[in-house]
């Protein structure tokens, strides 16, 4: 089993894994319109991560790290997992990207979170700027929002490369945080 991380699973890796590797999945964009009130933020204050949107575009792409679970372990893995993600309802398995090939397989699937477009931790598209200033004022148990923002730019900007200015709004709320 693999699972993809585009969020916080990409540096804060709390399980085994065979294999980490980086790349991509399709038909998805990755914005910052999902509340935190137990990590990034709290309660009254939220903070704001990532959840992934379906894409009008099939050929959008949502780079991150795919993770190859230990057979003998993804009953327990996975069981940590949804707890950790457990914000993050709605589970998809989609082709995974990477970007290099090591084998002769062009495509892996993987289990990914996805946080549900109801409810009220779902807060959705609003101005870049009021989202930047939710981002820079709120912290939670798990840190500074600013600082999950930072984590993920650099990781796109360090592993990703030129193919990380293909993540307009991170880059937007990056610049509107970091001027």
């Amino acid at each position: 089993m693999w699972v993809f991380g585009y969020g916080s699973l990409i540096w804060k890796v709390d399980f085994p894994y065979e294999r980490r590797v980086i790349g991509y999945i399709k038909g998805y964009v990755r914005r910052f319109w999902q509340a935190s009130i137990d990590h990034r933020g709290v309660p009254g204050k939220p903070g704001r991560v990532v959840t992934l949107i379906p894409s009008n575009d099939p050929e959008d792409k949502v780079w991150g790290v795919a993770y190859e679970l230990p057979e003998d372990q993804v009953d327990q893995i996975k069981g940590r997992l949804d707890e950790r993600e457990k914000r993050y309802q709605t589970n998809l398995n989609v082709p995974f990207y990477p970007k290099q090939i090591s084998s002769n397989k062009s495509s892996v699937l993987v289990h990914v979170y996805v946080a549900p477009t109801f409810g009220p931790l779902f807060l959705g598209e609003t101005d870049a700027v009021a989202m930047a200033e939710q981002i820079k004022s709120a912290r939670g148990p798990s840190g500074d929002n600013l600082d999950y923002l930072a984590k993920l730019f650099e990781f796109m900007r360090d592993e990703v490369g030129s193919d990380a200015e293909e993540d307009t709004h991170l880059t937007m709320l990056f610049r509107l945080c970091f001027p």
